[in-house]
């Protein structure tokens, strides 16, 4: 053999090689893309029905804001209808009440005086404690 046809067989072993190394890369990367396409494949199915319920979630949720908002406002139109309300009794009512318990206090009065020009039935006397009798009434009870 000569040096021409050593180099000859090592470059087509390599060659060899190489087109195998290739042949494996290729296999490696035909099985990843087909894993890769099944798995597209798989999260389409499950997304497409997640993504219609996330759709009706949104739908019902919006559906029970717009319930939510009838309530506030009636609830805001009950309120202004109890404050116009209030407003009227106070205003209607107000006056003669105040003037109703004037006469009261007025008649109380007069009547409290009437009892305070009556003698009293019996003088009662009390101690409290912790008070002084004045010198002159000391005196008196000693002697």
């Amino acid at each position: 053999m000569t040096g021409g046809e050593v180099a000859g067989i090592l470059v087509a072993v390599f060659w060899a090689i190489l087109v195998s190394f290739l042949a494996v890369v290729l296999v490696r990367l035909a099985q990843t893309l087909k894993a890769t396409t099944k798995l597209v494949a798989d999260v389409t199915e499950q997304a497409v029905p997640l993504m219609a319920d996330a759709s009706a979630t949104v739908r019902s949720a919006q559906t029970q804001l717009d319930r939510v908002d009838a309530i506030a406002s009636d609830v805001q139109e009950v309120t202004s209808n109890a404050s116009a309300l209030s407003s009227t009794v106070a205003s209607t009512f107000g006056g003669p009440l105040v003037k109703v318990a004037a006469f009261g206090y007025g008649v109380r009065r007069a009547m409290s005086r009437k009892s305070d020009d009556m003698p009293a039935a019996s003088s009662r006397r009390t101690v409290i404690t912790g008070r002084t009798v004045p010198s002159a009434r000391r005196k008196n009870r000693k002697g």
